[in-house]
C-alpha cells in the first residue's frame, strides 16, 4: 500500500515575530560597556598665579565649546595639553574654530606674570586663524567656577 503524498508535511518553524524577551537584556549590557569604555579628556590645570579683575562674567557655553589655551611666562602655548610655539597657534586653532561654526570661545589663562609681548601675540595669531571670542581667565572666574562646583 502506497502512502499518498509522502505522508509528512513539511511545517515552517520561523517565527513571523521578532523576539523581545532578551532586549532589555542586550541593551543594559551596551550600556554599561559604553560607560566603561567611555574617557573623558580634562585639562591638566597648571600652577599660575591667576591675574586679578574687579568684575568677571561666568561663560555660559558647554565645556566642548571652550577651549583653553595656557600661556607661560616664556611664551609657550598649551593647547589641549600640547605645546605649540607661537607661530604653531594659528594653524591650530583655525580649523577647530571653522569647525565648531564658530561657536568655539578661546580662553587665554596665562600667569599674571607673562610678559604682555607674549599675550599681543597670541591676540594676533588668534585674530589670524579668524576668532572672535576670546575670553581671559582672572582669580574672580576661578573662584566662581569652585562655588559651582
Amino acid at each position: 500500500m502506497a502512502i499518498r503524498g509522502g505522508g509528512f508535511q513539511k511545517r515552517s518553524k520561523a517565527s513571523e515575530e521578532i523576539p523581545s524577551s532578551s532586549l532589555a537584556d542586550i541593551a543594559f549590557l551596551l550600556l554599561i560597556f559604553f560607560m566603561v569604555t567611555t574617557v573623558f579628556q580634562r585639562d591638566r590645570d597648571r600652577p599660575i598665579d591667576w591675574p586679578e579683575a574687579e568684575a568677571a562674567k561666568k561663560i555660559d557655553e558647554k565645556q566642548k565649546n571652550i577651549l583653553n589655551i595656557w600661556l607661560e611666562q616664556n611664551g609657550t602655548v598649551y593647547i589641549n595639553d600640547q605645546p605649540h610655539t607661537m607661530e604653531e597657534v594659528t594653524a591650530r586653532v583655525a580649523p577647530l574654530y571653522a569647525a565648531s561654526d564658530r561657536a568655539l570661545v578661546i580662553s587665554i589663562r596665562a600667569d599674571r606674570d607673562v610678559p604682555y609681548r607674549f599675550v599681543d601675540q597670541l591676540q594676533d595669531a588668534l585674530v589670524n586663524a579668524g576668532v572672535v571670542r576670546v575670553v581671559f581667565a582672572t582669580q574672580l572666574e576661578q573662584s566662581m567656577q569652585r562655588e559651582r562646583r
